[in-house]
């Protein structure tokens, strides 16, 4: 295997999804800016997710659509009927 392939700043990060307040632990080499305070009392890098498989329609089985930059909105203003 050629050397320096993998990362190797795996650590434990904070994954929150930003729709239903939902959070989990993992191991990730994924760059990080913000903090967070865990159950277990340290202090993690957290990453913020638009969507995981706590708000995701397929796995919740509802219709909700979450929109955060508001591309649906624009897309009917762009092509609704005059």
């Amino acid at each position: 295997m050629k050397k320096d392939l993998h990362p190797t700043n795996y650590r434990p990060v904070v994954f929150k999804d930003m729709s239903n307040e939902y959070a989990f632990l993992t191991k990730s080499c994924v760059d990080t800016k913000e903090t967070i305070k865990w159950e277990d009392g340290n202090e993690y890098p957290l990453y913020k997710l638009e969507i995981s498989h706590m708000s995701h329609p397929f796995y919740t089985g509802k219709m909700k659509l979450v929109d955060t930059a508001g591309r649906i909105d624009k897309f009917k203003n762009r092509y609704a009927k005059k």
